[in-house]
């Protein structure tokens, strides 16, 4: 034992010295780790998760806040401008009349789904066999053309034709033979000799009774006109009748 505090007498300075010196370094170490910010590396540890155990929770939504109107800024006026413009752009677009539902055009439609109808009756009356019919005849045989055409009544007349520098010779007359009445307006065509060689009843929706247009048909085919060397090969005229109801 008194060995021993003999050596640390002996030692004791040297002892400190050590002590002394390595305090010294270590404060300067802690110093300088402050000063740099310098960190020295730790171990870090790590830990596998399973993605689908992961289940993160989604973040709520947040309702949009009226933004508020502070005086004098431009935004919320323009905002509201556009609005009130698209109010009377919607406004204005009610207001326009779709002309499908106007008066004015449906009266249109409605006449022209009448005429349309009238036509397709029209087309659809058929002029029944009649045979032949004896007609009265209003003639100028024998007469010249001057003594012809100064016969001709130029009065209101229930027959009358249009056939032009030209006249008849034979003309039958069917207006007192059908019960019912009305007016047919037949197209003809005619040869330089006189002869009818076409004749087409125009259709009429007023007119009831199709044996009237038989009548008129057969009239026309047996009317005779004068021959004219310079007229058409095939000249167009009408004959109309005005049938008087029996």
């Amino acid at each position: 034992m008194g060995k021993i505090k003999e050596i640390y007498r002996e030692n004791i300075y040297g002892v400190m010295a050590t002590l002394a010196f390595h305090i010294i370094i270590l404060v300067v170490l802690m110093m300088g780790r402050m000063q740099t910010g310098i960190a020295f590396p730790e171990d870090d540890i790590l830990i596998d998760f399973n993605a689908e155990e992961i289940q993160l929770p989604e973040p709520e939504r947040q309702p949009e806040r009226a933004q508020p109107m502070l005086p004098g800024s431009d935004a919320p006026r323009e905002r509201a401008s556009n609005r009130a413009s698209n109010e009377m752009a919607r406004e204005a677009t009610s207001n326009v009349r779709d002309p499908f539902f106007d008066k004015a055009y449906r009266d249109e439609v409605a006449a022209a789904k009448a005429l349309s109808n009238d036509v397709n009756r029209n087309l659809a009356q058929k002029i029944p066999e009649i045979g032949d019919v004896a007609m009265p005849e209003s003639n100028t045989e024998g007469m010249t053309k001057e003594e012809a055409m100064k016969a001709q009544f130029k009065g209101k007349s229930n027959i009358r034709y249009w056939l032009e520098n030209r006249f008849h010779v034979r003309l039958p007359i069917p207006v007192y033979l059908a019960q019912g009445g009305g007016e047919v307006v037949v197209d003809i065509i005619v040869n330089r000799d006189g002869k009818v060689i076409s004749a087409t009843p125009r259709q009429n929706p007023k007119i009831s009774d199709l044996t009237i247009l038989a009548y008129a048909q057969q009239a026309a085919e047996k009317t005779r006109f004068n021959a004219e060397p310079s007229a058409p090969d095939k000249q167009k005229g009408t004959i109309t009748y005005v049938f008087v109801p029996q």
